[in-house]
């Protein structure tokens, strides 16, 4: 193992506050390498001595100065004629193995004795090696020492080079490769002088690379701007570049992780529980009969279908039809409670006779509580699905029709001057035509989406249609989704009429399909039609009231839900 120099400093330089604390690194690096070079064993040797007088012969053990080399080979050739036994015997047993499915047994054993055996070998020689390894670390930050020293030396000495980085650099440089020369040919006395000479060397190759370009200054200007430029361009194409995966990663981490065919199967799946439980409650009184009266204490039915897509996008993530199932049992459960109670009051009559009767009056209390989901997005959530709830709401998850929400047309509405209308032979309902004319130039929708039990905004065109049958009197149609709410209600109960329908009536809904996927995406009111155009009154048609009109044979047109009055 090759020692480090041990370098040697001046009164004079250990008394610089320049130079104090790099000497004083590499006096204590020195001082733990000689600690280190000290625990490796020595080399023993048999010494034999002779008595002049009496001729006899000593023999003692003495350590060598000389450290005791760490062997590479000696386990190898200690263990090589065990090792050959070992093989010659695997090879007698893998023989007959076959033959034998114990001895193939017994032969795993051995092996594992024998991995052990070797496991232990290669511990204790790592066990001896260790001290080789502490003096070789202490070497090296023994040699990283010195030459800080001598590098902070030679900045004293040229204190004109520290101005310059690339001074600074190549001067460290030369320092290394003469303190690695010196060092190889064991001249460690020198090699503080040889280090200086070279700084020397370094600081006149300095004042002659200034010299040059001082003369060349225009062309180093011009290079030099050249290459700020280029700089200039690369920085902007990386910053753009980092915007864009920026933008990219934004736009990923807010849109729904889920298919938009699995998005919609759940939506209908959660519908379908929501219109079974209302025909749960429609049928109380033929289910629960023999009551003298049924009191009801119902709140909505109804959801938004981006607030249980956020839900479930928080919860799941990417999640399909069949794996979303659990997660929308347990929000159904936490949404809705209906509790049926009975109630007996003995009350009292007289007959005819004037006698006092006593009998039971029976009601049955039908109470339906019911919780937007929003509100238990804060209780049934973790603060990190709670955050991402919030993203996807706010995004709507950057599909805001898939569920059929309106219209992104921002035109202005539409004049119904000179339009005559072509009466069929419904009848429909013109006040409620006229109810939703009024709502004309409403933004934001505000009244129709709370009044359907929302308490923040959502795609509102459905809940617009159904506010205006709710002012006629109607409880229903009442529907806050059109494709997975609102077309199943009209075709359930034979009310539907399909694209090219020719016997519309105000009031009917119209339901379009704006990517025609085949499914609903908006839904408006049917103000009439003049027999080559339909015309209607639409909530959330760019976020407003709005009259617009159609080709009657328009292909996004879906159908008609029709009214009976």
């Amino acid at each position: 193992m090759r020692k480090e120099p041990r370098l040697h400093f001046t009164d004079e330089e250990r008394a610089d506050p320049a130079l104090e604390k790099p000497i004083r690194k590499a006096d204590r690096a020195a001082a733990k390498a000689d600690k280190a070079q000290a625990k490796i064993s020595k080399k023993q040797v048999r010494q034999k001595t002779v008595d002049p007088k009496t001729g006899k012969v000593t023999t003692k053990l003495v350590l060598e100065d000389k450290k005791k080399p760490p062997s590479k080979l000696s386990h190898a050739v200690r263990d090589a004629p065990g090792d050959a036994v070992l093989g010659k015997l695997h090879k007698e047993i893998r023989e007959t193995e076959q033959d034998n499915v114990g001895v193939e047994s017994a032969h795993k054993s051995e092996e594992t004795a024998e991995t052990g055996v070797r496991l232990v070998r290669e511990g204790y020689r790592s066990h001896n090696l260790k001290p080789y390894r502490k003096a070789a670390q202490a070497e090296q930050k023994l040699e990283k020492a010195n030459v800080n020293a001598l590098y902070q030396k030679s900045l004293r000495e040229n204190p004109q080079l520290t101005s310059n980085p690339f001074s600074r650099w190549q001067q460290k440089q030369t320092i290394k490769k003469e303190y690695a020369a010196a060092k190889r040919a064991g001249n460690t006395a020198n090699t503080a002088k040889k280090t200086g000479k070279a700084a020397k060397t370094v600081k006149e190759k300095a004042q002659q690379a200034g010299a040059f370009v001082m003369r060349h200054k225009k062309g180093f200007l011009l290079v030099g701007a050249i290459f700020l430029l280029i700089c200039l361009l690369l920085n902007t194409m990386s910053s753009c570049s980092m915007m864009a995966q920026s933008i990219g990663s934004a736009i990923s981490g807010s849109t729904y992780p889920s298919d938009d065919p699995e998005l919609v199967a759940v939506e209908a799946d959660y519908a379908a529980r929501e219109t079974a439980l209302q025909a749960e409650i429609d049928n109380i009184e033929s289910s629960h009969p023999g009551y003298d009266e049924y009191r009801y204490d119902l709140d909505m039915i109804g959801h938004d279908p981006h607030e249980l897509a956020a839900y479930l996008s928080a919860v799941l993530q990417g999640y399909t039809q069949s794996s979303a199932q659990g997660e929308l049992e347990r929000v159904f459960s936490a949404q809705y409670t209906l509790t049926l109670t009975e109630e007996i009051q003995i009350r009292t009559y007289t007959d005819e006779d004037g006698d006092t009767h006593e009998y039971e009056y029976r009601i049955l209390h039908v109470k339906l509580e019911s919780r937007p989901i929003s509100s238990l997005a804060t209780e049934l959530l973790t603060p990190e699905q709670l955050e991402m709830y919030q993203v996807y709401r706010q995004t709507l998850g950057n599909k805001p029709l898939i569920f059929g929400g309106g219209s992104t047309n921002t035109s202005d509405s539409e004049s119904l001057d000179g339009v005559e209308f072509v009466n069929g032979t419904r009848p429909g309902n013109p006040e409620l035509v006229e109810l939703a004319k009024r709502q004309v130039g409403n933004v934001g929708g505000q009244p129709y989406w709370s009044w359907y039990g929302f308490n923040s905004r959502v795609e509102w065109c459905a809940c617009f249609v159904s506010w205006c049958y709710g002012q006629m009197g109607l409880s229903e149609p009442r529907f806050a989704a059109c494709q997975s709410q609102g077309i199943p209600w009209f075709q359930s109960h034979g009310q539907w009429g399909a694209r090219g329908y020719d016997n519309l009536a105000p009031g009917d809904a119209i339901f379009f399909d704006w990517n025609l996927d085949g499914r609903a995406d908006h839904v408006g009111i049917v103000i009439g039609t003049d027999g080559s155009r339909v015309y209607t009154v639409e909530g959330n048609s760019g976020d407003a009231c709005k009259i617009r009109s159609y080709d009657v044979n328009y292909e996004c047109i879906k159908g008609y839900g029709l009214m009976n009055w």
